[in-house]
């Protein structure tokens, strides 16, 4: 039986703003999911107490836009570290669109063979987040 009394711990790993090249994407209309629309990751940075540094290329988000308004993310994100890691940053989503920006919630996963974020392979993480044209910000948490 499950325990509703359970709560989730978290602690803070970095805040995240990605560029989105809005001129740079393409639209798969009508597809059997939905339609896609694979949008390019231009730039970015990210900071937190542990790791900080910067969204380089490649990367992009391919959003899948649902029946009932809201969105499925799929994006593969690489950071540089700003001592010289370098770190894959995968995740799915939910977006639901608002006033003048959407609300995102991900579940990120990282890789990286730089032994000193080989931590981050075996984390959890989730993101609280919001798009508007041209950026994306998330805050990103760590599971314990």
């Amino acid at each position: 039986m499950a325990d509703d009394t359970t709560t989730l711990e978290a602690e803070f790993l970095f805040e995240l703003t990605a560029e989105v090249a809005m001129a740079r994407h393409q639209v798969i209309k009508n597809g059997p999911q939905g339609s896609r629309v694979a949008a390019t990751v231009t730039g970015g940075t990210f900071e937190g107490p542990r790791l900080r540094g910067t969204v380089v290329p490649p990367g992009g988000d391919w959003v899948t836009n649902r029946a009932d308004g809201t969105f499925k993310l799929d994006v593969r994100l690489l950071l540089n570290t700003d001592d010289g890691a370098s770190i894959l940053m995968t995740y799915t989503g939910v977006g639901r669109p608002g006033d003048g920006a959407s609300e995102l919630r991900t579940a990120p996963l990282f890789e990286t063979g730089d032994e000193r974020y080989s931590w981050l392979n075996g984390v959890q993480a989730v993101g609280v987040g919001r798009a508007v044209p041209g950026s994306v910000t998330y805050r990103v948490y760590a599971l314990r």
